[in-house]
């Protein structure tokens, strides 16, 4: 097992890696809104939010040697299910390849961000 780290997207907040590889497969932690360089989170709609945690996953899915294209599944977490279209409108634009998905809404995400998701992708490590 490879563990993944990334100072191009948070650092782990907890006994926890932003992501690890087994067996040809990256899976990574479930990725906030933190803005990486100022660790806190800067953005405030659920477009912002979604955008920085895009950029947080593909840092880590690059330093994992993967990218969203080989992803297989993604759970997405929603701290409204209201903000749905909005968060979908920007995930498809990463996604592209349409792995499966989970999408549920919670009542509470880490320091009350409105989203946050994890990837399983394929890997060359």
């Amino acid at each position: 097992m490879i563990k993944i780290h990334t100072e191009k997207a948070p650092a782990a907040v907890g006994p926890y890696s932003q992501a690890v590889v087994s067996n040809g497969m990256v899976y990574t932690s479930g990725q906030i809104a933190i803005n990486p360089l100022t660790n806190t989170v800067d953005a405030a709609t659920i477009e912002e939010q979604t955008e920085q945690v895009m950029k947080n996953l593909g840092a880590v899915l690059r330093t994992a040697g993967s990218s969203f294209e080989k992803a297989v599944k993604t759970t997405c977490f929603l701290a409204d299910m209201n903000d749905f279209a909005a968060f979908n409108e920007i995930y498809g634009k990463y996604f592209t390849e349409l792995p499966a998905r989970s999408c549920v809404a919670v009542k509470t995400l880490p320091k009350n961000v409105l989203v946050e998701v994890e990837v399983i992708a394929e890997s060359n490590l």
